[in-house]
């Protein structure tokens, strides 16, 4: 049984998700301001659930949930327009609020981000296994290397480690990971015999010893398998590091781009690397698009939104959380000066990015930069009626190649009322959009790959060699064969260099860039 089953031949049914972070405005700093804003009741147990009970009975796939653990600090230097604006502070722990909205929902998946940097694995294994068995299996990890100077004099460190360190650590933070969920436990090991007075069987249950560069983690996983044993894992990455990190682990690829045609480049790469290298499916990995509607009945009332939201944006948010994604402090420029014409080849090349897809602007200076950033971030802002936002979003189909879309919000909840009410009737009609989940009560993977049953990761990831399975022996080595395509199954995600140039910001604060979109 696939994705497809609700929508018209011939057509993709897309994947849809919110995207929301513990804090308020999250990518629109200043519209907690705004009268019909609520995302400043984010310490509120009810305003989470009331959200996935709204999403759940959208048929929304899942709740994208991004982190942050520190705060913006590169702009004048300072943490003061982030806290006095709001922009993203304070933001609280997005793990802790997953339980509650899955008590009130059935079929909703939740992706958590989780940096790998700063917490040790068999710390957070015990977490996310925790998590999916308290869900029933809709749980995904969202894994990022971190990027914030501020996170790391937070945790212990003067300044954040290099990149290409990051990711090395990241790589083995993986293996040790998939030991723990995969290979630690027999999915037979728990007998629960009262006769015999045996909870568990010892011989079902092994340490992992592992041993490495990083870490040093005997085991077993203090947690018996959960129902999907690997969370669904979801990826940001652009860089040449991150996009190979993707290409060989990610199940789901968010990307953060102007334009359809800055994304196409890094999603193609990606899914060739993937089959080339290691041995994957190309068609089976997902790419899902930030992008950030204002819709409207008539074009005259989602530009009429969009007039009023931005008298709420705060410019001083909006080139907090700027500087904190790429590493540029705007605040050394002249309120009138060109930013195309500046001594600074990353700035330059970022607002030249910025520029190619906003002709409307004949100057750009930090205004202007942060005027466009105010309002859905580093996203496109689709404003219009629900046939314009639908037809863009088919454009992004078919000329970037995406599976779908992270939805990111203006007002909270109003925004995703009206995706609700106006946006997703129009792709029903159009044969683009599901009319009920495809597993009813099922896992992340089996609402994202269309198959009951298809809980662990597919027989080709990297995950699966290390599966210790009473039907499959000690170990199963998978891999990708033409007769194994389950297109349209598997989500992955990517943050895309939002300028198509992985190195632009290479003069700010390393891979910024990867992870623009998850703050």
């Amino acid at each position: 049984m696939s994705a497809q089953k609700n929508t018209k031949e011939g057509k993709k049914s897309l994947i849809l998700n919110a995207f929301v972070e513990m804090c308020s405005g999250h990518q629109s700093p200043g519209l907690w301001r705004h009268p019909d804003d609520q995302s400043w009741r984010f310490t509120d147990i009810e305003h989470w659930t009331d959200l996935a009970k709204l999403l759940e009975e959208a048929k929304f796939h899942g709740i994208f949930i991004a982190d942050v653990l520190g705060g913006y600090d590169v702009y004048k230097k300072s943490l003061d327009p982030a806290i006095i604006s709001g922009a993203q502070w304070p933001v609280t722990e997005p793990l802790s609020i997953i339980p509650a909205m899955a008590a009130v929902t059935k079929n909703i998946s939740f992706g958590v981000t989780v940096s790998t940097t700063y917490e040790q694995p068999f710390h957070l294994a015990r977490r996310l296994s925790t998590l999916d068995h308290l869900t029933n299996g809709r749980v995904g990890w969202n894994i990022v290397t971190s990027y914030l100077d501020s996170a790391a004099r937070n945790l212990g460190r003067e300044e954040q480690l290099s990149h290409d360190e990051r990711y090395a650590i990241a790589e083995e933070y993986l293996e040790v990971m998939y030991k723990l969920f995969q290979s630690s436990w027999r999915d037979d090991a728990v007998r629960l015999d009262r006769e015999a007075g045996i909870y568990t069987d010892p011989s079902r249950v092994r340490e992992i010893g592992h041993k490495g560069k990083y870490f040093n983690v005997a085991g077993p996983h203090i947690v018996n398998p959960s129902p999907q044993r690997t969370p669904l894992l979801l990826q940001a990455g652009a860089s040449k590091a991150g996009k190979l990190f993707a290409a060989q682990h990610a199940e789901a690829i968010f990307t953060s781009a102007h334009a359809p045609a800055v994304a196409k480049k890094n999603i193609a790469e990606i899914r060739q690397t993937a089959k080339d290298t290691f041995n994957r499916n190309p068609n089976n990995i997902k790419v899902l698009a930030l992008v950030t509607p204002i819709l409207g009945r008539t074009e005259e009332e989602a530009k009429a939104k969009y007039d009023d939201y931005k008298q709420y944006a705060s410019l001083e948010g909006a080139l907090s959380l700027f500087g904190g994604w790429t590493g540029m402090d705007l605040n050394q420029y002249g309120d009138d000066e060109e930013l195309r014409q500046v001594e600074s080849n990353a700035v330059k090349s970022t607002v030249e990015g910025y520029a190619r897809f906003s002709p409307v602007n004949s100057k750009w200076t930090k205004h202007t930069v942060a005027e466009h950033v105010s309002l859905g971030g580093n996203g496109p802002l689709l404003v219009g009626t629900p046939a314009q936002v639908a037809d863009s979003l088919e454009e992004w189909v078919a000329e970037a190649g995406v599976d779908g879309f992270n939805f990111g919000y203006v007002l909270f909840p109003q925004s995703f009322k009206d995706i609700s009410d106006l946006l997703i009737p129009e792709l029903r009609s159009r044969g683009l959009f599901w009319d009920d989940y495809t597993v009813p009560g099922g896992t992340y993977r089996e609402n994202f790959y269309g198959i009951p049953g298809q809980k662990y990761p597919l027989e080709e990831h990297v995950a699966s060699t290390h599966l210790w399975s009473s039907e499959l022996g000690e170990h199963y080595i998978g891999g990708y064969s033409e007769d194994n395509d389950v297109s349209k199954q598997e989500l992955v995600f990517i943050i895309d260099d939002a300028f198509g140039n992985s190195d632009v910001f290479d003069e700010g604060s390393g891979d910024s860039a990867a992870e623009v979109s998850l703050v």
